[in-house]
């Protein structure tokens, strides 16, 4: 092969492909834009509604209680509450634009899956994705060496992460046009994101080893 043919493929390569590493780990960065991937916006208005439908319902069986829940009140109730969400909905979503701008535009994440559980590790809002695919590159050399030390000063980086043990998920559902595979436990619904080219695998992968989950 030549040089010119080896040097064009080297820049073509993806790099935020899905990497097997020396621990037996599978590793990638994923930037998530936040203006044109909607699947964070929409997890926050979710929140947003069963919150507010738990308050709803908890008013009006208070109400009821006291014995002075009838049609008219039922309606002068429900109207002033859903006014209220539909300002909360549109402040969330100047508070996601606000966020999404302090984060570049960009929601930059590492994920980390084996056998046994996948982690969701938010990078901080000022790493950008070069930053961490390289030291990802020191990370696997420094793993044929001392893997505990090197991952750990890696993840130490991190601000939150989100783990799941495969053993437990429950539910495994793709979301192919928004590059979003979820995996949900009974008390916690991670989101995994990944690339076209290897969106397969990691389904699949994940699909083989939540053994107790039900695949959508």
């Amino acid at each position: 092969m030549s040089k010119k043919l080896q040097q064009k493929e080297t820049k073509t390569q993806p790099d935020d492909r899905v990497r097997l590493y020396p621990d037996g780990k599978y590793r990638w960065v994923y930037e998530v834009p936040m203006l044109r991937n909607p699947s964070i916006l929409i997890d926050v208005y979710k929140v947003l509604g069963i919150s507010f439908g738990i308050v709803w319902l908890f008013v009006i069986t208070l109400i009821g209680c006291d014995g002075d829940l009838d049609l008219k009140t039922f309606g002068s109730f429900t109207s002033g509450f859903l006014l209220l969400i539909l300002f909360f909905f549109v402040l969330g979503y100047v508070a996601y634009f606000i966020l999404a701008w302090s984060y570049g535009w960009k929601y930059v994440v590492l994920f980390i899956l084996d056998e046994k559980e996948v982690v969701h590790q938010q990078m901080p809002r000022q790493v950008k994705k070069s930053q961490v695919l390289n030291d990802l590159v020191i990370l696997a050399g420094a793993l044929s060496g001392r893997p505990g030390v090197a991952g750990a000063g890696f993840l130490a980086q991190s601000r939150t992460s989100s783990t799941s043990v495969l053993a437990n998920v429950k539910k495994v559902i793709p979301c192919r046009r928004m590059n979003l595979i979820k995996v949900n436990q009974l008390l916690n619904k991670n989101r995994v994101f990944v690339c076209d080219e290897d969106y397969d695998f990691v389904f699949n992968f994940l699909c083989k080893h939540c053994t107790n989950a039900k695949i959508k």
